[in-house]
């Protein structure tokens, strides 16, 4: 009984992360067409609009874990999560795109303390001998939702539902996930007297050099994630791009039956460099799906919905192994720092994508910035295979 993972607690904090993440994902791909179709934007401002989003996230992210590592944790979720549910709500009433920006802010870093304590809680509540797998059913929450959220939100989008009614349905879902959390039963946790604070304690230093490679792979990841809906209609493919969130997290829940197993023997390096090949491959044959689609239009579908299959697999590979990498460089004191940092890099990454997505396709084309995004994915692989495998091999701490 000491070791048992499935407890009341588990499954609110399972209902709750899925939940937020299912109406997070739900107004993803819609949000585009949104500002198009509503405030008029362009491109760039679409794009500028749907970054500051993540950048507000990481902006709060290396504060985060010092803030759940000091107060009690319980609460500052039920905050972050209480704020996050209650944006959606003021979507529902922000008349100009000013206002859209400025909750759109504050939902960034609703989005990134909430996060972030989700994983400290879970954390909390589950035993050490099965942290491994705790961690992967929860990670799999965020998986199934975003295999159904994206697909649901474009299918209500393209069946004439209006936005209304589609943020209503975000704001449904977080409101039920609040709910879920605040059932959740955490341990007492003791007053911590903390160090003075420094540089290191929201920051690890060592895992800049990952940080860098991981930022440059999260560029077009944020790319894909944001305007692969609207990519898929400018060339033209006949077919619910809704799909493509499906295959992409199908692989990612495929990747998990054996990447944790190769990263619990040791071969992290090895993991991430098989994934990034595979990355690589996608993104530069999603590029190149502008050219498929006029020599054959059902082959150009079945290889966009290959793709997202691929970029599942590569990166579901890649996101337990680069999180490992960062908590093996660091003590154990600062295995929030590493987590934060990890996390950190991964938003710049997302963030930059969204901006430059925007700003190529508005004085070009998508598949510009696709194949853009794919040279980024080369220098990333280059740089982790020359300077970061050496350098976490010379600094590993476990």
């Amino acid at each position: 009984m000491k070791d048992k993972l499935i407890t009341p607690s588990y499954c609110f904090i399972l209902a709750a992360n899925f939940l937020l993440y299912f109406g997070f994902w739900l107004m993803m791909p819609v949000l585009p067409f949104y500002l198009t179709e509503v405030f008029g934007a362009d491109k760039f401002t679409m794009g500028l609009v749907l970054s500051c989003y993540t950048i507000a996230a990481l902006c709060i992210r290396p504060f985060s874990g010092y803030l759940l590592d000091t107060f009690a944790r319980k609460p500052l979720y039920l905050l972050a999560y209480f704020i996050f549910t209650a944006i959606f709500g003021g979507y529902l009433l922000a008349g100009t795109l000013t206002l859209f920006i400025a909750l759109r802010i504050v939902h960034g870093v609703s989005f990134g303390m909430v996060t972030v304590g989700g994983n400290t809680v879970v954390i909390d509540i589950m035993p050490s001998s099965r942290r491994g797998e705790g961690l992967g059913y929860y990670g799999l929450a965020n998986n199934i939702a975003m295999s159904i959220g994206p697909m649901t939100g474009l299918f209500l989008h393209d069946a004439g539902i209006g936005y209304t009614w589609i943020f209503c349905a975000s704001l449904g879902s977080c409101l039920a996930g609040f709910c879920c959390a605040t059932l959740v039963k955490t341990p007492y946790k003791p007053p911590v007297k903390r160090d003075p604070i420094s540089l290191d304690r929201f920051i690890l230093l060592k895992g800049l050099p990952a940080g860098a490679s991981l930022l440059l792979l999260s560029i077009p990841y944020g790319m894909t994630t944001n305007y692969v809906a609207m990519y898929a209609r400018q060339i033209k493919i006949d077919a619910s791009t809704g799909f493509f969130f499906t295959f992409m997290a199908l692989g990612m829940a495929v990747s998990r039956l054996f990447s944790g197993r190769l990263v619990d023997k040791g071969k992290i390096t090895q993991v991430i460099s098989a994934g990034l090949v595979l990355v690589v491959f996608s993104f530069f044959l999603l590029a190149a799906c502008v050219y498929i689609i006029r020599w054959d239009s059902q082959a150009c579908t079945v290889v966009f919905f290959t793709i997202a299959l691929l970029l599942g697999i590569g990166f579901g590979t890649m996101f337990p192994a680069y999180n490992t990498l960062f908590v093996n460089l660091a003590p154990n004191s600062q295995r929030g720092t590493a987590t934060s940092t990890y996390l950190t890099s991964w938003d710049v990454g997302i963030g930059i994508g969204m901006l430059a997505g925007g700003y190529i396709a508005e004085i070009s084309t998508f598949d510009k910035a696709y194949l853009f995004g794919a040279c980024l994915t080369v220098v990333s692989m280059l740089y982790f295979n020359l300077k970061v495998t050496p350098h976490y091999h010379q600094n590993k701490l476990r």
